[in-house]
């Protein structure tokens, strides 16, 4: 037994080789869990009740404890764990979401049982999205996943899954009864009878290898596990083994960190002397790097098509993800040393039962829910505030004292005043009240004492700028928080998507790694496909992103994602689509040629800065309004070729064999960043997934549009004081209002 399989597991507390067969190859492995733990404790009753008391390893990963060469000892399983719902074989990974009901299951029923109506593991959104940029092919309905999966039973509070049967009633494209499978990968021949199949190369060749279901790709920032394991078992960025086990490579990609479980408080993960618990923004960001990046944008990473710095040895910037980055400000929660689990609740993360189709439709967590607002603590504030179906609000939520059974694993935290609750009616189980006072208790170690809004007022710590904007001006209780509080938010802009059939190559099918998953719950080696999928953009920004409605109704942020522009070529290497826009006939905002598919998409960028966005950059920017940079003043047509050669004074071209140097995008006659009209025509898509979805309308662009209004009556430079302290001292003159 020298070259075992190292693996992502779920075992070893006991260190005796000679009581645990498994450790006379395995001898110096890392305890999966503290010894002292609960899991730990759990792990040996289940092990006794086998009948081997002192192979822990065996329960989640099945095999032959009395086997006695590599072959033996990795096959099988004990017939006494059968019995009980255990291992059915050897797994080398027994969080794969294939087999964990064998695994993890065993404990962690709730979590198995809704994994797979995840987003993490259906992504889809993600495919609607594709869907939508070939043209619509299910216009506003979220039925194609992964996998077909049906929706179950909807778990969560009795406040809870009514408002989220609210929700269904009123978006109900966004939540199947039963989801159907992505169609097979189309044949060259089948593309070019319907050049719209090509979406299915793009999407299971690019975009699906990042779901829980397979292992996904394996370059630097990318590795990780499946299922459970995708989450709590650390891989570094580079993917090497840092442990003890003599048997797992150290000089090898592709293996965890060290074979122990992250995830709770009261998990240490302990790696050369250094102990860390909580799951790591890293983890997530093997995943969440792309689309709307929220996950690098959280560290402050913002992709760039430059290497500079250069490094130590002189060479480029590595790639990170497969892209390198410039470093802005990290989001201010992270900076507190926040990870994602402490805002995101167990249902937003392992699923709630049901299918649902987008972000927004499964995340429960507002900003208010902790910090509250000028005029209500968090607890005053009534369930549905900021997450709200337009104009449902309800009785204040108030707190809670007894926590779900669902939520008892882990470290479970004494309520003092009470647990508070999210929009939606959840408690959560690290975030209680404290008097007036809000205190977080970090998975990471940390708690983190906050003051409400409405305490910092009382005490009269807010500064003027934010009197102004949160209390004064009424009309911002319609702008989610991170409107203004947003940092930056990358954006972008022009997705170019070529997909070329010509070249006889065979590519990676990463969902058919998980349709073709093996008995031992690993991904299968899955069929290559016909068609090269290469992507490149227009340009970058990140400053002062453009304004929308969400679906909650709220005034918020929005990046471009994704402004689709699809070429594909056939077999005989001939254009059958070049820079293409697809249109949706009956979106929202089409006219009579229907809406162009290239999309803006509302976002929480998670950028949060304390310090706010000025006045001037929405109220005064044409960016905000939708009309785009510099107004939307175009530099040069970009539905026009362009040839860069010897011309005529009257711009003909002399040379016969120029070639055009930058081509044309037949449909698109302004800016990307341009997405509506000062008359109101809508120029892009906003958003295709919530109908609430749109661009500011003309009534709210008006309110926004502030361009040399200040002007009209201040022709003089303003008295020497703070805009808006003076501001402030003018509104309460004009409307008499009090501090």
């Amino acid at each position: 037994m020298r070259k075992l399989i190292p693996i992502l597991a779920l075992t070893l507390i006991f260190s005796e080789a000679e009581a645990n067969n498994c450790l006379k190859c395995h001898r110096r492995i890392e305890n999966i869990v503290p010894p002292e733990s609960k899991m730990a404790k759990a792990l040996k009753a289940v092990a006794k009740r086998i009948g081997y008391p002192d192979n822990t390893c065996i329960v989640c990963h099945g095999g032959n404890p009395e086997g006695k060469t590599e072959k033996e000892a990795h096959s099988g399983t004990v017939e006494a764990l059968k019995k009980i719902g255990g291992a059915e074989d050897f797994y080398p990974d027994p969080g794969s979401p294939w087999i964990n009901k064998h695994t993890c299951g065993l404990c962690h029923r709730f979590e198995v049982k809704v994994q797979k109506t995840s987003l993490m593991f259906t992504e889809v959104g993600k495919i609607q999205g594709a869907l939508w940029a070939f043209g619509g092919l299910e216009g506003y309905n979220h039925r194609v996943a992964n996998y077909k999966v049906k929706s179950g039973k909807l778990y969560g509070t009795d406040e809870y899954r009514k408002y989220v049967e609210e929700l269904k009633k009123a978006e109900p494209q966004l939540f199947p009864e039963e989801t159907v499978p992505v169609p097979k990968a189309p044949k060259a021949e089948e593309v070019e009878k319907d050049v719209r199949k090509a979406v299915y190369t793009y999407l299971r060749e690019e975009c699906l290898r990042c779901h829980t279901g397979v292992k996904g790709r394996t370059k630097r920032g990318d590795y990780r596990g499946m299922g459970c394991s995708a989450c709590h078992v650390p891989y570094s960025n580079e993917g090497y083994y840092e442990g003890k086990d003599p048997t797992i490579p150290k000089d090898k990609p592709g293996y965890p960190l060290v074979h122990e479980l992250q995830g709770t408080r009261s998990l240490k993960v302990r790696v050369h002397g250094i102990t860390y618990s909580g799951i790591p923004v890293e983890t997530c960001n093997s995943c969440h790097n792309r689309g709307k990046r929220i996950g690098v944008s959280y560290e402050g990473l913002m992709e760039s098509p430059y290497g500079s710095p250069y490094s130590e040895d002189g060479s480029m910037q590595p790639k990170l993800h497969t892209k390198r980055y410039i470093h802005l400000h990290p989001d201010v929660h992270y900076e507190k040393g926040m990870t994602c689990q402490d805002c995101h609740t167990t249902l937003d993360i392992h699923g709630n039962g049901i299918v649902a189709g987008t972000n927004l439709a499964a995340v429960e967590v507002e900003c208010q829910d902790c910090h509250g607002t000028v005029d209500k603590f968090p607890w005053e504030l009534p369930l549905g505030y900021g997450d709200e179906l337009e104009g449902n609000y309800r009785k204040p939520r108030g707190v809670v004292f007894k926590l779900p059974d669902y939520m008892k694993f882990g470290k479970v935290y004494k309520p003092e005043d009470g647990y508070l609750l999210t929009s939606r009616g959840n408690p959560f189980g690290n975030v209680v009240r404290r008097g007036n006072l809000v205190v977080v208790h970090t998975a990471g170690g940390k708690d983190l004492i906050l003051k409400p809004l409405k305490l910092l007022y009382e005490e009269g710590k807010i500064p003027k700028e934010a009197l102004v904007a949160m209390k004064f001006v009424k009309g911002h209780g319609k702008l989610e928080c991170y409107t203004c509080h947003s940092d930056w938010a990358p954006q972008c802009y022009g997705c170019h998507v070529r997909i070329d059939y010509s070249k006889g190559k065979k590519h990676c099918n990463w969902l058919s790694k998980g349709e073709e998953h093996l008995k031992n719950g690993l991904e299968g080696k899955g069929k290559k496909i016909d068609g090269e999928v290469k992507e490149t953009r227009s340009y970058l920004r990140w400053e002062n992103p453009p304004l929308v409605v969400n679906g909650e109704h709220r005034v918020s942020p929005a990046i471009p994602g994704c402004q689709t522009v699809i070429t594909v070529i056939g077999k005989d290497g001939k254009p059958i689509i070049l820079n293409h826009i697809f249109r949706v006939p009956d979106a929202e905002g089409a006219g009579k040629e229907g809406q162009r598919t290239i999309d803006i998409a509302p976002v929480q960028p998670h950028t949060v800065s304390k310090r706010a966005r000025s006045c001037e950059s929405c109220h005064n920017n044409p960016v905000a309004m939708g009309y785009g940079i510099s107004g939307g003043r175009l530099m040069a047509p970009p539905d026009k070729p362009y040839v860069v050669d010897i011309k005529t004074q009257d711009g003909r071209v002399v040379p016969e064999r120029a070639r055009v140097q930058i081509n044309a995008i037949p449909d698109l006659p302004s800016d990307w960043s341009r997405f509506v009209t000062e008359t109101g025509k809508q120029l892009q898509t906003v958003g295709h997934h919530f109908k609430g979805s749109r661009p500011l309308n003309s009534r709210e662009r008006a309110l926004l549009d502030r361009r040399g209004v200040c002007l009209a009556c201040h022709k003089k430079p303003f008295p020497q004081v703070e805009p808006a302290g003076f501001l402030l001292d003018h509104l309460e003159k004009v409307f008499k209002l009090k501090r």
